[in-house]
């Protein structure tokens, strides 16, 4: 047996390992440096443009689609509701209640006003998040959350208090999400700077605005008669009164019309 031969050979292919390995190691690290580099020129963009933004949520983030269904409200639902008055719509999806005493809120809204309201006379009131007062409608509006992560637009899992002309609350509609399930593994998600980007680019962000909030919550991906799966999506406000949100998966900007359905583009 001719080992030098063999330990040439075995020399020979060691080598060629160590350059393999070298030609993979410096890709990442071009790739790395393309996108440290692609980050600071988007950034460079946003100080041209003169958007402002706080310290942007930690990445990266894992997260996944979930699944939920409208849950079907019955009679033992309503009859642990004291001092209201309830009805149900057809097919059962949807409460509406009526107070049989008026509850007065302040005219500069809080949301903790609510949180003993919400926990003590109303079903499954701590799964939900504070959404908006509308004063022109005379609205206040939660959406549900999981896991206090919220339901953006979900009108399967929200609740509408209505208020008078003396600011009280008289009545209100809830629908209720159960069955909250995570249905796929845990991905990667976009960076909250990508979102931004992506807004950028379709000149959604206009020069000298301001981001006054990131977070992450989830919006509807497919609705169906009895189900749906949600997709995790970021939620961007401009100057404490524009909603903006991206697809954290996908990167799609999402549009919402007035029923709550939504859009991608």
């Amino acid at each position: 047996m001719d080992w030098n031969r063999i330990k040439t050979i075995f020399i020979i292919t060691f080598l060629i390992l160590d350059v393999y390995l070298l030609f993979q190691f410096m890709k990442a690290r071009d790739a790395n440096k393309y996108e440290l580099i692609t980050e600071a020129s988007f950034e460079d963009k946003l100080k041209a443009d003169e958007i402002q933004y706080d310290e942007l949520p930690k990445t990266p983030i894992k997260e996944q689609y979930i699944s939920a269904k409208p849950k079907v409200f019955t009679k033992g639902d309503t009859a642990k509701l004291k001092g209201q008055t309830v009805s149900l719509k057809d097919p059962n999806t949807m409460l509406n209640v009526t107070l049989d005493k008026p509850l007065s809120v302040g005219s500069k809204f809080e949301p903790s006003e609510l949180n003993t309201f919400l926990k003590e006379n109303v079903l499954y009131g701590d799964h939900y998040l504070f959404w908006e007062k509308n004063d022109k409608k005379g609205t206040i509006t939660y959406y549900e959350a999981f896991e206090n992560i919220p339901l953006y637009k979900n009108i399967n899992g929200m609740i509408t208090f209505n208020l008078n002309e003396d600011n009280q609350i008289v009545s209100y509609q809830q629908t209720y999400l159960e069955g909250i399930e995570k249905i796929s593994a845990k991905e990667e998600i976009l960076s909250p700077l990508k979102a931004l980007e992506t807004l950028h680019q379709k000149g959604l962000l206009k020069p000298k605005s301001k981001i006054t909030k990131i977070e992450l919550g989830y919006s509807t991906l497919i609705q169906l008669t009895a189900s749906q799966v949600l997709a995790p999506t970021w939620r961007i406000v401009v100057n404490d009164k524009e909603n903006l949100f991206v697809n954290a998966f996908e990167g799609q900007i999402i549009q919402f019309d007035n029923d709550g359905k939504s859009k991608v583009e």
